[in-house]
Formats: C-alpha cells, sequence, structure tokens
C-alpha cells in the first residue's frame, strides 16, 4: 500500500509574499478608505485616495520585497561561494564539518563519517548548503517571485474594499467598508491557513484582530483630524 505524504514547505516562499501582499492590500485600503471618511470627504475623494493607496502600495509591495528577497538571496550567494572556496582548499575539513554535523544529529561517528563521503561525493556544495548553512533549493530565496507575488496580491486585496465604496450609499460607506474587509481578511487567513495546513480558526483571527485594530486606528485618526464637508 502506498503512503503520500503531502508536505507544505515548498509553497513557503511565494505563500508567504502572497499572504503578506494580500492583507496589507485589503488592511491598508480599508483603513484609508475609513480614515479619509471619517475626516468628511466626499465619495469621489475617497475613491480618488483608494485608488492612489492601491497603486503606491503595489509599487511599494513589488520594490520592497524584491529588495528584501535580494539581500537574502545575495547573503546565500556569498555564502555558498565561500563554502565552495573551502571546499577547493580544505576538503579534510569540510569532511570533518559534516561528520560532527550528523554525529550532532544522532549517528554513530562511523556512519556519520560514511555518510558525508557519501553526499559530498554526490554533491558537496548541495550537501553542505543543505545541512551546514541551511540553503535548499525549496526554501532558496526568489526576488522576482516574491516581488509579483506581493504586487499582484496587494492590488488584489485592496481592490476589495475599492468595490464596496464604488457599490455602497455614501452614509453606509465606513460601515459597509469595515464589515466587509473583516470578512474579506478572515477569509484570507483561513485560505492561507488551508493552503499551508495550519489551523485555520487561529489563523483567520489573526488577521482580523490585527485588521480590524488598523482600521479603528486609523478612522480615529480621521475623525480626530478631519474638517467636516
Amino acid at each position: 500500500m502506498k503512503h503520500r505524504e503531502h508536505h507544505k514547505t515548498h509553497r513557503v516562499g511565494w505563500l508567504r509574499a502572497a499572504v503578506l501582499g494580500a492583507n496589507d492590500g485589503i488592511v491598508s485600503t480599508a483603513s484609508l478608505v475609513m480614515g479619509v471618511a471619517a475626516a468628511g470627504a466626499g465619495a469621489d475623494n475617497i475613491l480618488i485616495a483608494g485608488v492612489a493607496g492601491l497603486v503606491a502600495g503595489a509599487m511599494s509591495m513589488a520594490a520592497g520585497e524584491y529588495v528584501s528577497v535580494s539581500s537574502q538571496a545575495d547573503t546565500e550567494r556569498a555564502d555558498l561561494d565561500l563554502e565552495q572556496r573551502e571546499l577547493a582548499e580544505h576538503p579534510e575539513f569540510e569532511h570533518r564539518e559534516m561528520t560532527a554535523i550528523y554525529v550532532e544529529r544522532g549517528l554513530d561517528p562511523e556512519l556519520a563519517a560514511e555518510v558525508a563521503t557519501q553526499l559530498m561525493d554526490h554533491d558537496a556544495l548541495g550537501a553542505h548548503a543543505r545541512d551546514e548553512l541551511g540553503i535548499s533549493d525549496t526554501l532558496a530565496a526568489r526576488p522576482v517571485q516574491a516581488a509579483l507575488a506581493s504586487a499582484g496580491t496587494f492590488a488584489v486585496g485592496a481592490a476589495l474594499p475599492l468595490l464596496v465604496v464604488l457599490l455602497a450609499p455614501m452614509p453606509a460607506i465606513m460601515w459597509a467598508v469595515a464589515g466587509s474587509s473583516l470578512l474579506f481578511l478572515a477569509l484570507l487567513g483561513a485560505l492561507a491557513a488551508k493552503v499551508g495546513g495550519a489551523p485555520v480558526f487561529k489563523a483567520a483571527s489573526r488577521v482580523t484582530f490585527w485588521g480590524a485594530l488598523a482600521m479603528a486606528l486609523t478612522a480615529g485618526v480621521g475623525a480626530l483630524f478631519g474638517v467636516t464637508a
């Protein structure tokens, strides 16, 4: 009988960026809309502010993700280059280093030395990258993927409260945006948890709580400093 395990780790890179983008899109745009609405702005001004927030936020997410993940990729590349030089110049030391790693993980010294020998004969740099540095193909930094995932999902997330602004009557905009955005956040948290294999209720509650707090604070600032039309 076949036994198949469906792990989720390979989704970590793009899932993190996608959830971050969508969450920021909903929270920042909904908060902006509520802050402007609480200040007494009209529907047109609220919509303009929201669209501007969508464009600026998507570009900011893309740039931020690309720069930060590129820095991670640069560090990984530098470590791999250093490890490649060490393997060429001090192969015996590197073999002892790998042996010590496997002994620490529970193998007896003889077996650990044999495992290190076989893995290094097969792919020395790959073995050291994975077991010494913690770098693997699954978790390697991918700047372009992270930037596109964050920007795209931010735009989708930001579009949801803007759609509510277009459809809701002016007197009900704040409540409509707040209620629908909390629903969107709960669904996002649940979906992300489902895709990642994590507890659904915990994830949905977490994003909903922080989204509600952000919207409440922004609306409060808008009401405090705004001028009623």
